[in-house]
């Protein structure tokens, strides 16, 4: 039986960000209130901002880079660039690298994030995003696939309506802008809490995040994640006294999972990462 003590955990808590990284669960609203993508827009500069749109985990870039252009267009961006990379050695464009000095917001759009992955994780271009996170001059943003690849363990694909078990989920490597959460994406809307369980089951020292459609969870400077969007953030803490059989039964066997915290926040609830304690709107 596995168990994780106090002391591995607190060595594992996430470092502080200086970035804000929106990490969003798909289909956000682009046509009327566009909440999110306002945030986002806002954050990045505003009229000011310098944006890389980045649509590679898309098989048609060059169509979901222009509807996100279109986008951030009409909010009253002037600075948009698309990075429309089909092959990993255009992760090395000067031109692109120049960009990227100046630029104040990125955005990941959906589609397949072993594709997104492929095509940009390791390349120097990524490398410069994460750095500029790291220091706080850019925001992030992703969206479905985009989202997906926060994490360094990613889920790549799976199954869902069973019970928890090895078997129900895929897991690879993302881009590590957020290594210490697994995140899924579409969250309820397409059933993938026993999913997002198992991958936890399989990797205790992270944290679960699972991310309901037109929903994002903010990554902020100050260690808080604050949820905004129509749906709900869920957020799986195996904690300190977690417990699993995850390595004594076979693959397709049901897991059992001892002593894990579930949040669910929505609109405005944020959860604290060090202390992983989650705060209602109205406290």
């Amino acid at each position: 039986m596995l168990q994780l003590d106090t002391q591995s955990l607190q060595q594992k808590m996430p470092q502080t960000l200086k970035s804000t990284v929106m990490v969003i669960g798909g289909a956000e609203d682009k046509v009327h209130g566009r909440e999110i993508l306002h945030t986002f827009f806002t954050r990045a500069g505003g009229t000011e901002a310098k944006i890389a749109i980045v649509p590679c985990a898309s098989r048609e870039p060059s169509a979901i880079g222009d509807r996100y252009h279109k986008i951030f267009t009409e909010m009253g961006a002037t600075s948009i660039e698309l990075l429309d990379i089909r092959e990993r050695t255009q992760g090395e464009d000067p031109k692109w690298q120049e960009y990227m000095e100046e630029c104040t917001g990125v955005f990941m759009t959906g589609g397949d994030q072993l594709r997104l992955c492929a095509l940009v994780a390791d390349t120097p271009l990524m490398e410069k995003v994460r750095m500029k996170v790291r220091e706080g001059k850019i925001v992030l943003a992703g969206t479905s696939a985009g989202a997906a690849v926060m994490g360094h363990h990613m889920i790549a694909g799976g199954g869902s309506g069973e019970s928890p078990n090895r078997s129900l989920v895929d897991m690879a490597t993302g881009l590590g802008i957020l290594p210490d959460v697994i995140v899924d994406q579409h969250f309820h809307n397409r059933n993938r809490m026993a999913r997002l369980l198992s991958a936890i089951a399989s990797h205790p020292d992270r944290l679960g995040i699972g991310i309901d459609e037109d929903t994002c969870a903010m990554f902020q400077g100050d260690g808080v994640i604050e949820v905004i969007g129509k749906g709900t953030v869920t957020i799986v803490d195996p904690g300190s006294a977690f417990a699993t059989n995850e390595q004594q039964v076979g693959a397709t066997d049901p897991l059992s999972l001892y002593n894990m915290r579930l949040h669910i926040l929505c609109h405005g609830d944020r959860f604290e990462l060090r202390q992983r304690v989650s705060r209602p709107t109205h406290t």
